[in-house]
């Protein structure tokens, strides 16, 4: 009952719900008190209600956050507050008294104080909001950026500054029950000048040397940084939140390119959630900057996603544009009709060559270049299991999707069937739990289902813990935990607390990565990984959330998964370990596999798991494992050939790519000039002054 008034009131815990039903008691008790009155009675419900409305702002509740959808926003709370308190005067017959006019003059008075003090907040971070955000761009040595506001200053600062009320109406209350004007006026007199205090310490940062330069600059400033670096291939890239990890993939291989990189980025809440990395980053929110940054030595841009602000992009014809996508599988989004935009596709494998060919989305065959997966490379081949360690199998169910197909996602349907087969058989196996992100975003029974799943992995953990054959090294345990402490200590120090960051304006200034930093965070997630996999028995079930550990240290540890149709089951192919794929939709077995190529060396799970005895037969026993020749070539065809490296195919395409647009463009150019007509650069230029269309 209380998980489902958690997920209704949208909170993210029991305290946060209680929280929620005291502070909507908490002004009806207000009210009461006030009516009665009792001075007591109305101090205690005040200090719950502001004690709830303080916490649920501290933890960014949803519910709080929309009270202002429905006329109850936080000013009006406050200001309710404030006029029972007045009521509760009145009630006591203190109408006359001077602390009722001094509470009245106070509350106006503060009042009055919100509007500067919203003012110059909104003021302060309009100057400092960025046209251009960015990482690794050396923008201090062109313009100059003040430092950012003390965070006190304007982090949740119209709570801040709504809660200066407190003294006021301490004072009063105290002034009520005593029956003395003295304690109220202190409090009024403390409120009102903290408040003026408030709004003075925020003027110094709306003119002067603490305004950071206007846009102009900022445009010029950049524009003069890529005259000097002069990016050759560029990663695109526009979407929400929740996307990032789409271009966090492609980051590891724009800094193996042998072209000079850039990432460009459309939305700030990417860059928010941008993986650290070396390789130039500009954020660039607006259409029109975009078109008026110096992009003409840029001559290969890759995008990893199809969204509509790729067009502000993709209309500039002096360089070549790929489509590279964010995973390969058999998905209908892997051949979106979208994509013959582009001047290239590039797939892993032939099998998304034949995919387009298949699906006849007006892509040509010659537009679709094979460079294999860079980002498999930390994959690592099986070797079957080690003598006296029991076999681990993952369970990587996709999400459920935005149509509603039942094939999408097996976690509906055979999710539990699954696990419980899993966590029952004999002899025994361990479970890695490791759900999509995005699951139960869109269908309540898709989040229903992995709460259950949860549950049960959660539950056969607990029950193997106390079994007494599986007993782990408990000195080990305690290194590895250590080990675990001491590493993620020190990546905190190195990357730095959260209230030590500046704003959007400061991060870009300092945004530069200090390489040997850099390089002892990669060395760190590294040992942090080896060691998170030694800090529990190689027995215990797991679900495994969150960034950490990625999905790839999850195939590295594990002999076998268990998944859906997605990226997932081509990636782990490239381990050659035994997999499995659910059939949630009931094709068939031969019709399933002959709509998806990714299964066809896969067992076929039906929704009630009944073949999964097949699965862990092959990873007991590799000379059972009828399917091993069939992934071998399997992995070929989807994947690529192993030699030449992935990385070295990707740098031959886009080397080859950059050669294709400087040819059109020298050709361009001697059309041009034969003919008295613009140039291919100038045409660029006389683009990119138009304003957007789409």
């Amino acid at each position: 009952m209380i998980s489902t008034a958690i997920r209704v009131a949208r909170v993210g815990s029991a305290a946060e719900l209680a929280a929620a039903a005291l502070m909507m008691l908490g002004f009806p008790a207000l009210m009461l008190a006030a009516l009665i009155p009792s001075v007591y009675a109305f101090a205690a419900a005040a200090a719950v209600t502001y004690l709830a409305d303080h916490y649920l702002h501290r933890k960014g509740s949803y519910l709080v956050n929309r009270l202002s959808k429905v006329r109850a926003g936080l000013s009006i709370r406050f200001l309710i507050r404030e006029l029972l308190l007045i009521l509760l005067l009145a009630r006591l017959s203190l109408a006359d008294n001077l602390i009722y006019y001094g509470a009245v003059a106070c509350f106006i008075a503060f009042y009055g104080l919100q509007a500067p003090h919203g003012a110059l907040v909104t003021l302060i971070r309009n100057r400092r909001r960025m046209p251009v955000a960015t990482r690794n761009v050396d923008l201090a040595s062109r313009i100059r950026i003040p430092d950012a506001p003390p965070r006190g200053l304007l982090n949740r600062s119209a709570e801040k500054m709504l809660h200066l009320d407190l003294a006021a109406v301490a004072g009063i209350l105290v002034a009520a029950a005593m029956e003395s004007s003295v304690p109220g006026f202190i409090g009024i007199g403390i409120t009102i000048a903290l408040g003026c205090l408030y709004v003075l310490a925020l003027m110094p940062y709306v003119r002067g040397s603490k305004v950071p330069p206007n846009a102009e600059k900022v445009l010029a400033a950049v524009d003069d940084w890529l005259e000097h670096y002069k990016p050759e291939t560029v990663l695109y890239f526009s979407g929400s939140k929740d996307s990032a990890y789409q271009v966090n993939m492609w980051l590891e291989t724009m800094e193996q390119l042998d072209s000079k990189p850039l990432v460009i980025l459309r939305e700030r809440v990417i860059l928010a959630n941008l993986a650290p990395t070396t390789v130039p980053v500009i954020c660039v929110p607006g259409g029109v900057h975009l078109m008026n940054l110096d992009l003409s030595n840029v001559r290969v841009a890759l995008y990893a996603a199809n969204v509509g602000k790729n067009i502000h992009l993709l209309r500039v014809p002096t360089m070549k544009h790929v489509f590279i996508g964010h995973g390969d599988s058999d998905k209908l989004a892997s051949v979106n009709p979208f994509s013959k935009v582009y001047d290239e596709v590039w797939t892993a494998g032939r099998a998304g060559r034949d995919r387009y060919a298949i699906a006849d989305v007006g892509v040509r065959d010659d537009d679709i270049v094979e460079v294999g997966r860079p980002q498999l490379a930390p994959i690592q081949g099986w070797q079957g299991v080690p003598d006296g360690r029991i076999p681990t199998v993952l369970y990587a169910p996709t999400w459920e999707g935005w149509d509603g197909d039942p094939g999408n996602t097996s976690i509906v349907l055979a999710g539990e069937n699954i696990v419980k087969k899993l966590v029952k058989t004999d002899p025994p196996v361990r479970v890695l739990y490791k759900p999509h992100p995005f699951t139960g975003t869109v269908s309540k029974e898709a989040g229903a289902a992995h709460r259950r799943i949860v549950a049960l992995v959660e539950k056969a953990a607990a029950e193997r813990a106390a079994d007494s054959r599986f007993k782990a090294d408990a000195a080990a345990l305690a290194q590895a935990k250590a080990e675990l402490t001491r590493i993620e200590a020190r990546l905190a120090e190195l990357s730095g607390t959260g209230g030590d960051k500046g704003d959007e304006a400061e991060a870009s200034r300092d945004g530069v990565v200090d390489l040997k930093k850099h390089e002892e965070v990669a060395r760190l997630r590294g040992e942090w990984n080896d060691a998170y996999w030694r800090s529990f028995g190689d027995f215990e079930h797991r679900v495994i959330s969150g960034a950490e550990p990625r999905l790839y240290d999850c195939f590295n540890v594990s002999d076998a998964m268990v998944s859906d149709i997605s990226s997932v089951v081509s990636d782990f192919i490239a381990s050659g370990k035994p997999y499995a794929v659910t059939d949630s939709a009931e094709l068939g077995v031969e019709e399933f596999k002959r709509q998806n190529t990714a299964v066809r060396a896969a067992v076929i799970l039906s929704n009630s798991a009944a073949e999964l005895g097949e699965l862990l037969g092959a990873v007991r026993d590799p000379a059972a494992d009828a399917l091993a020749e069939d992934r071998k070539e399997l992995k070929e065809y989807l994947l690529g050939p192993d030699e030449p490296t992935s990385i070295e195919q990707f740098n031959t395409a886009v080397a080859d790519l950059a050669l294709k647009a400087d040819t059109r463009n020298l050709g361009q150019e001697s059309r041009a000039a034969a003919a008295g007509t613009p140039g291919a650069d100038e045409l660029s230029d006389a683009l990119s002054a138009q304003p957007p269309t789409g």
